[in-house]
């Protein structure tokens, strides 16, 4: 298998340009320009352009709170060699696009052999300010850059065509990721983490490219509640990736919800690694925010808690469109549970609201359970039934996901002390599961 691998490894290394030199005045290879709603899948083109030899600037690891946000970008974008902006129909901000790809253009003008590579991940074709460039389209890989079209980026940001053979070979990877991703997507959905496993055995020339894959197959079988084995094959990518940041946050998200011995405090100390290496985006705040409450929830000091709320707070402060850190700053004010922190509560949730709407997002089930939870933070509880049911209803195999939701609605209302009759309701949706404790 190790024969194998290494064999496909170097057929895709034959076709993919290496990063070209810095020079005088040079940092960065390539700087991504993006929105935090679509940090999960630039987070993976970040691991696999590192992983390519690419020095890559990310706001999102590379400032910190309280940095003078355009002077520190601008100095960033005079600094890089190539410029990517990621761009989708939930950016749904104009105004952004017009002033990023105004710098972007600027910068073509500006510094000879810069390179500008517009990306669309949704299929929803770039604005109309900037239809008139050729752009890349990973509408076919939700999960992470993957395919031909990741081959066609890599040239994109040197500056260079591909030839006729890189060609041919891009045009038989975009069928074979996609065939992958089919494949793992229909495993999910039918509830069958030995068909997650088989696939990340078998793997191939898609999965020994980027840890895109097998982090989604990875992902799946966390959801699906097989935290052994997500663990297992988190544990083998990390080896195979050792550069990447993403199988890292899952590896210690997994170790977290599996909580078996010493669990929590390996998981908590991978984290703050990755904390003391300043990897502070979001996604490992998050993470690590989440281990911090897990170890309240066992030490029952509010100390840990704080820190809880800290870290999300920091997460959210850093990215302000992302709900994910928003709605766990909220949940732990609401569980500190002072006047002052179920107001700050009331605020994160309303900030929250207008990320989210108020109405359950059609196959996407954390979306769709940060909406209920929004309502039941609010006090709605008639609508946090309402669309706690739908989420549950868009995915009926994830009990895992059914169970951490539950967890944190039974935590909120203990605090939050509904009537009988609208816990009952709140209950409903997840009659499958244990009632709280």
């Amino acid at each position: 298998m190790a024969t194998a691998t290494s064999s496909l490894s170097n057929e895709w290394l034959r076709h993919a340009p290496k990063p070209r030199q810095l020079g005088p005045g040079e940092k960065w290879n390539v700087f991504l320009s993006y929105r935090s709603v679509n940090r999960p899948w630039v987070l993976n083109l970040y691991d696999v352009l590192r992983q390519q030899g690419h020095a890559v600037f990310i706001d999102q690891t590379e400032l910190k709170a309280g940095d003078p946000l355009l002077d520190r970008i601008g100095e960033a974008l005079a600094a890089s060699q190539s410029g990517v902006l990621i761009w989708s129909k939930a950016t749904a901000d104009s105004r952004w696009v017009a002033r990023e790809y105004g710098t972007l253009e600027n910068q073509v003008d500006a510094k000879p052999g810069f390179c500008f590579v517009p990306i669309v991940l949704d299929g929803s074709g770039l604005p109309p300010m900037i239809a008139t460039r050729i752009y890349l389209d990973f509408s076919f890989y939700p999960d992470g850059p993957n395919g031909g079209e990741l081959l066609r980026l890599l040239h994109a940001i040197v500056g260079k065509a591909l030839s006729a053979e890189a060609a041919q070979f891009a045009m038989e990877q975009d069928e074979a990721a996609q065939i992958a991703v089919v494949k793992i997507n229909a495993a999910i959905r039918n509830g069958r983490p030995d068909r997650l496993i088989q696939l990340a055995k078998d793997g191939g020339l898609a999965w020994d490219t980027t840890p895109a894959l097998a982090c989604k197959a990875a992902e799946g079988l966390t959801k699906l509640k097989k935290n052994d084995e997500a663990i297992a094959l988190l544990d083998s990518i990390r080896k195979r990736f050792p550069r990447a940041i993403r199988p890292k946050q899952l590896y210690a998200l997994a170790l977290a919800r599996r909580d078996s011995g010493r669990d929590l405090d390996n998981a908590q100390e991978l984290l703050a690694e990755l904390y003391a290496q300043k990897e502070r985006d979001p996604e490992t705040l998050g993470i690590y925010a989440r281990t911090w409450m897990d170890s309240y929830a066992k030490s029952k000091d509010i100390a840990d808690l704080r820190q809880s709320r800290k870290l999300y707070a920091e997460a959210f402060e850093r990215a302000p469109d992302d709900y994910y850190t928003g709605i766990n700053a909220a949940a732990k004010s609401v569980l500190l549970g002072s006047p002052e922190d179920i107001a700050k509560a009331d605020e994160y949730a309303a900030k929250v609201q207008g990320i989210v709407g108020t109405e359950p997002k059609e196959d996407d089930y954390w979306q769709s359970a940060t909406v209920g939870e929004v309502f039941l933070i609010r006090r709605d509880y008639a609508n946090a039934a309402r669309v706690y049911q739908a989420a549950v209803d868009m995915a009926p195999k994830e009990i895992g996901s059914h169970e951490s939701t539950w967890r944190q609605a039974c935590r909120l209302m203990q605090k939050l002390n509904p009537t009988p009759a609208d816990r009952n309701a709140v209950r409903k949706p997840f009659l499958h599961l244990p009632d709280c404790d």
